[in-house]
């Protein structure tokens, strides 16, 4: 008998742990097969909410944020640039970080039109600002992204340029920060455990068994 999980995955987009995160979820949800249906949503969380429009410098920001030292920013780069590589995720050196609110508006709306719709600008979310190094707080950028994620442009434009959706993706942020959520990506199975970190294919694997065996 095949078990159903509701999974929320409570990400941002610019969380390098989160591409590793999700990445490594779906290939634990590969491994299970039929032992395991899962429904998977994406949750809005900013791990810089306060970034300006135009970035700021990645090297600058995150010594400032951590402390870390250039050696310690560069072995960081290393280990989850080897994750990625591992998990099939590019992870591409990048000069800036960006604001990522319009693209959690996005999402929303994409989670409206289908699920499938929703994966797909997840990935191309993801895959533009590590691999690419793409600018996902630039309208135009976003417009893009969604439309050749099979979404369409004309509304994506409609969305960006008007605050619509942006109360919404406060009030989801909201509830996670006030449940206790304070970093990502915080994986929350059928809204009660909660796995926190990029964790191995096999760790969410188990996990997920032994929440399914539960009931």
């Amino acid at each position: 008998m095949t078990a159903n999980l509701r999974i929320d995955f409570v990400s941002d987009v610019s969380c390098p742990w989160c591409a590793i995160g999700l990445k490594s979820l779906e290939r634990a949800i590969d491994q299970l097969g039929d032992e395991i249906r899962v429904d998977l949503h994406f949750q809005p969380f900013e791990l810089n909410p306060q970034m300006p429009a135009e970035g700021e410098d990645t090297g600058e920001h995150l010594a400032r944020k951590y402390g870390s030292t250039a050696e310690q920013l560069a072995a960081n780069r290393e280990a989850i640039r080897a994750r990625g590589e591992a998990l099939g995720f590019t992870f591409n050196a990048r000069d800036r970080i960006y604001n990522t609110f319009d693209a959690h508006r996005l999402l929303h709306w994409a989670a409206l039109e289908g699920s499938a719709n929703e994966l797909a600008l997840k990935h191309a979310l993801l895959r533009a600002y590590f691999t690419d190094g793409v600018d996902v707080s630039s309208h135009a950028e976003l417009a893009r992204i969604a439309s050749e994620s099979g979404l369409d442009r004309q509304r994506a434009e409609q969305i960006l340029e008007s605050d619509e959706f942006a109360q919404e993706v406060h009030e989801q942020e909201q509830h996670y920060t006030s449940n206790g959520i304070q970093s990502v990506p915080a994986v929350i199975i059928n809204g009660k455990h909660l796995i926190s970190g990029g964790q191995p294919p096999e760790v969410f694997a188990n996990a997920l068994r032994q929440i399914a065996a539960q009931g």
